[in-house]
């Protein structure tokens, strides 16, 4: 086990969160799962990759609530050692709306999670990487959405509206953090069978709209762990600022 990769996996507990996390702990990391109530399945995933011979600790936050973020990383600086690798993948959907019924309660608890957890995150990760803070480097990968390029009409335009900004964050801070050590990417899933489509009211979704497809098929949260821990390998060494659809070309 490699005591240099260490991995926060925010969600980490269901869907893509936990494909991740089994990925990155088969490729060596020690994972940190994250997640916000559902203890149970985080500790599923942690018990998992336990018993296939890796290193992983479940830790609960609202990655939107400051104060448990950073309770979250203090307990990760001490149980696992020093951060070199974030997936920020928590997020949350709402049930299919068209904007006139949608309310600003509504907004705030996807804004609170999608975006400012992410940043929230995500800045707490480039204080341990960054190498002019006395770290050594270390990988973002921020999980965006299909939606960010669509635009969800009459669906969940202010779910894309948060992937939006996810995009032009990563951007941003791949620039501002390059020349410190840190590789900031995001990916972009578009249909992918996990249970996100039944928190937004539509369980078989991805079935639905599977003939939109071009591959004709939803994708498995497997494929996008896949790439994310490629973003997170020096196998990317090179590769910052990009924003990977895992579309099926959609």
């Amino acid at each position: 086990m490699d005591a240099d990769k260490v991995v926060l996996v925010t969600g980490g507990g269901r869907g893509i969160g936990a494909a991740t996390a089994r990925r990155a702990a088969a490729d060596g990391w020690r994972v940190a799962v994250n997640y916000s109530a559902n203890m149970h399945a985080a500790d599923e995933v942690v018990n998992g990759i336990r018993a296939a011979g890796g290193t992983a600790l479940a830790v609960q936050a609202d990655v939107a609530d400051e104060a448990q973020v950073l309770r979250m990383f203090e307990r990760i600086d001490g149980e696992l050692g020093r951060l070199t690798g974030l997936v920020n993948n928590a997020g949350v959907v709402a049930p299919g709306a068209p904007l006139a019924a949608h309310d600003v309660a509504r907004w705030r608890r996807l804004f609170d999670i999608n975006v400012i957890g992410t940043l929230l995150c995500a800045r707490e990760a480039v204080r341990r990487m960054s190498t002019a803070r006395g770290g050594a480097g270390g990988g973002i990968v921020n999980v965006s959405s299909g939606a960010a390029r669509l635009g969800a009409p009459g669906e969940y335009v202010d779910y894309a509206a948060s992937k939006g900004a996810v995009d032009a964050f990563t951007i941003g801070l791949a620039k501002e953090v390059a020349a410190e050590g840190i590789r900031v990417n995001a990916v972009r899933p578009g249909l992918i069978d996990t249970e996100i489509h039944a928190s937004g009211g539509r369980p078989g979704r991805v079935a639905q709209l599977a003939h939109q497809i071009p591959m004709g098929r939803g994708g498995a949260a497997g494929e996008v762990a896949e790439a994310i821990v490629w973003l997170l390998s020096e196998q990317a060494s090179y590769t910052t600022m990009s924003l990977l659809d895992i579309t099926g070309a959609r």
